[in-house]
């Protein structure tokens, strides 16, 4: 019996009639102007579907934070809810009442003092949530001010100068004035010791970030809060913090239970978290909590007769899927405080073991070793000086991985390393594999005269 080919998804009659209809309407495909007419879904599928093939492949990516894997009953769920919009909450109430659930697990998983009242609500992202509880800050602060017939044209935000983008946004978009740490020496993120000197009373609050995006590390909540505790003992200034726990929100409280850095701290007064980063659900959701409704502003929450119903609404966007939140919530169900440990552990486990194998590798000295966030950091030695973190970040995308090289910021932009960032679906034998090229590149870059990438074309990278 002679031997078929594998059955094309259309069959080639109709594809050849498909192509016949596209090719007379045009020539090459457009790109910068909508066709003049319609083409067969078939073809149109095609040529999206061939295109993106040039993109990177999302496993192999080790810059993002993002989660690239979920379970086909994840697939599932989302698939059967792309159609549903979030903020219909009276057309969707299921889907809204899942919302306050996922609100309500993690008021109590970050040790809200009344769970049972748990305020907070999704968002496209943890960026959004961090502008939300920034917001509050802003607004609680103006209050006050107010109050007391003091002016309130002046306020500002004390962060590490390794805050994530979006916090400069913030302060761009509603006047904020960013006070930053630098980085010293051998500390990559918030001093709480520097921090507390830029508090005046214009100070809104303090971000401190739970897993910096730079390296993988914990800033120190419960010194900071200490510090500000002093502080108003001897000053009478009164300054909330909110943590940014874009990731190390979805990762302390599991393998680092006892770590205090929420709202066991009483000046916690918000956190931001990412559930498309290490709360394992596809983008793009994430969750804006705060300690109580105190902690929220009543003027920041809008009520808003939406088909029939009255109800109250705090997000800056607002249609938007609510395919994620299910996905979180099935998440929620599905893995439970074990399972999160479980999946985190592994994580953090594959992260220590490829930090090691690069350091014993000879020119490579770790910034971070992953103990914290399953991320790590690492540079060349001194005196490497024929090929950069550069190079090693272009070879190493030769073969598909997408491992960032980058320059540190005010204080340090003489130290320039690579990150490795670990997520569900990184296992150790893809660590393996990496290991394996790297190696390889690295013996090849070993024999270079001279570096081939500069940094000016290395191409830009976004924490």
């Amino acid at each position: 019996m002679a031997l078929q080919h594998p059955r094309n998804p259309f069959s080639c009659a109709r594809r050849a009639v498909a192509e016949e209809v596209f090719s007379a309407e045009t020539a090459r495909v457009p790109t910068h102007a909508l066709p003049p007419g319609e083409m067969p879904g078939e073809v149109a599928y095609q040529i999206v579907h061939d295109e993106l093939m040039l993109d990177g492949n999302a496993r192999l990516n080790l810059a993002t934070f993002v989660t690239t894997y979920m379970d086909q009953y994840a697939d599932r769920l989302m698939a059967e809810t792309l159609d549903k919009n979030m903020i219909d909450k009276d057309e969707y109430p299921q889907t809204a009442a899942m919302e306050m659930r996922c609100v309500n697990m993690l008021s109590r998983l970050y040790h809200s003092p009344d769970p049972d009242k748990a305020t907070g609500c999704s968002t496209t992202g943890s960026s959004e949530a961090a502008m939300l509880g920034g917001l509050a800050l802003k607004r609680t602060w103006q209050k006050k001010r107010k109050a007391a017939g003091k002016p309130t044209d002046k306020p500002n935000l004390v962060t590490g100068i390794n805050v994530q983008v979006c916090w400069d946004k913030f302060a761009n978009y509603w006047d904020v004035e960013m006070r930053l740490v630098p980085m010293e020496g051998d500390r990559y993120h918030l001093s709480p010791e520097e921090a507390v000197k830029l508090c005046d009373e214009n100070t809104i609050g303090v971000v401190v970030v739970m897993g910096s995006t730079f390296d993988g590390s914990y800033e120190d909540v419960r010194r900071m809060s200490d510090l500000l505790d002093d502080l108003e003992q001897r000053t009478g200034l009164d300054v909330p913090i909110h943590v940014d726990a874009a990731s190390g929100g979805f990762v302390a409280p599991f393998l680092d239970p006892d770590l205090e850095w929420d709202f066991r701290v009483p000046r916690v007064q918000s956190i931001n978290v990412s559930g498309h980063k290490y709360g394992l659900v596809y983008p793009g959701v994430g969750w804006a909590i705060w300690r109580d409704a105190d902690a929220l502003p009543d003027d920041l929450i809008f009520w808003v007769n939406y088909l029939g119903d009255e109800m109250p609404t705090f997000a800056l966007n607002f249609s938007r899927p609510g395919a994620q939140v299910v996905a979180q919530y099935y998440n929620f169900l599905r893995l439970g405080v074990d399972g999160y440990r479980s999946v985190q552990q592994y994580s953090r486990d594959v992260a220590r073991y490829v930090a090691g194998e690069i350091e014993a590798m000879g020119p490579f000295v770790l910034l971070t070793r992953g103990d914290q966030l399953p991320v790590f950091a690492f540079a060349l030695k001194d005196g490497v000086e024929n090929y950069t973190v550069f190079d090693v970040s272009a070879a190493l995308r030769e073969r598909g991985w997408q491992v960032p090289a980058y320059t540190f910021p005010k204080n340090r932009e003489d130290l320039a390393a690579l990150r490795i960032v670990v997520r569900r679906g990184f296992t150790f034998d893809v660590a393996d594999l990496l290991l394996s090229d790297l190696r390889k590149q690295v013996a090849r870059l070993e024999t270079l005269p001279a570096p081939l990438v500069r940094q000016d074309d290395a191409g830009g990278f976004h924490h």
